[in-house]
């Protein structure tokens, strides 16, 4: 496998050092706009990685796999990437960036290839718990996505300004627009992050979702944030950025039926969330080189993985382990 990664961030490194684990791996290059970045992950990673500027890769076909971990807007690199032969996987996550990416289905199906949207914590880790949680179910309801925490400076930038921005629900077939920062809900992670004051968002998780669930009808999102996230969100960060963010948590409910009698399914997982994007990132673009997913095309791990649990495994083998809820929850809200 012959892979680059966009991007030397919190995430990219991650990714990057991940991809190091699949067994056949040949070529692993590493790109930032930020040079000497990109050359301080390469040292890291030992001899089998390497730097060069994007546009000085060589010939079309010695490219595999592409992963786009840098901030701003994907697709432009992600239909270069495409046009030279390669499968892509974005760890996007705001709507802004992923719905264009979306509209690149046909250029991907088009070359056989696979882009894969929105593979880092959430979307993507999400998507994946989705899926796992949906088996079993006669029909699916419900999905309510809520998460906590950042990854690199980048990531925490980006949370900022999806906190600022317009949150897409999906209830009853069509799609709503709802205020940012509306719609508090209490949710609760695994310990120790507990529960936690949770608000829409201008993430990307219900339109990744949607396609992937015919028949769902409802499907939200929601991110921890304190009072002062919330009024501070027109203005720019108050404090540096960690640099590789804190511990995150996710959460994904999964609400349906099991013949006539509704249920519930609650998953969680709990990690920094750099580290859980970058191993979700570099598993999915295994699995694309190896050929394991669904089907060519654009679309989020939801739609693209056939097998959630073996995937699930996978992470678990690289340190990102995910937990059901074990309780009472009450099924007929």
């Amino acid at each position: 496998m012959r892979a680059v990664v966009v991007g030397a961030g919190a995430v990219g490194a991650r990714a990057a050092r991940q991809l190091l684990a699949h067994p056949e791996i040949e070529r692993l290059v590493v790109v930032d706009t930020d040079a000497g970045r990109a050359e301080a992950v390469v040292e890291s990673l030992g001899s089998a990685a390497e730097t060069s500027p994007w546009f000085d890769l060589d010939e079309p076909d010695a490219i595999d796999v592409v992963i786009l971990a840098t901030p701003g807007d994907h697709r432009v690199l992600a239909e270069q990437a495409l046009m030279r032969g390669a499968h892509v996987v974005s760890v996007a996550e705001a709507l802004t960036t992923v719905e264009p990416l979306l509209e690149l289905h046909d250029v991907a199906q088009k070359r056989g290839r696979s882009l894969v949207v929105g593979a880092g914590f959430t979307p993507g880790l999400s998507c994946v718990l989705a899926r796992h949680g949906a088996a079993g179910f006669d029909g699916v309801q419900e999905i309510h996505v809520a998460r906590v925490g950042t990854g690199g400076p980048a990531c925490a930038r980006q949370h900022h300004d999806c906190l600022g921005r317009s949150a897409l629900d999906w209830r009853d077939g069509r799609w709503l627009h709802a205020a940012a920062g509306s719609g508090r809900e209490l949710c609760w992670f695994p310990e120790p992050v507990g529960g936690r004051d949770c608000y829409r968002a201008g993430l990307a998780d219900a339109v990744v979702l949607v396609p992937a669930f015919p028949g769902v009808e409802r499907v939200t999102v929601r991110v921890a944030a304190s009072r002062r996230d919330r009024l501070t969100v027109r203005l720019p960060l108050l404090r540096k950025p960690h640099a590789e963010g804190l511990l995150g948590a996710l959460r994904v409910e999964v609400r349906g039926r099991r013949g006539r009698v509704p249920d519930v399914v609650v998953l969680g997982a709990l990690d920094r969330p750099a580290l859980a994007a970058g191993a979700v990132a570099a598993v999915a673009a295994g699995w694309a080189v190896d050929g394991r997913l669904a089907r060519t095309g654009a679309g989020g791990l939801a739609a693209l993985v056939p097998e959630p649990l073996a995937f699930l495994q996978e992470l678990a083998r690289r340190g990102v382990r995910a937990a059901a809820f074990d309780g009472a929850a009450e099924v007929g809200r």
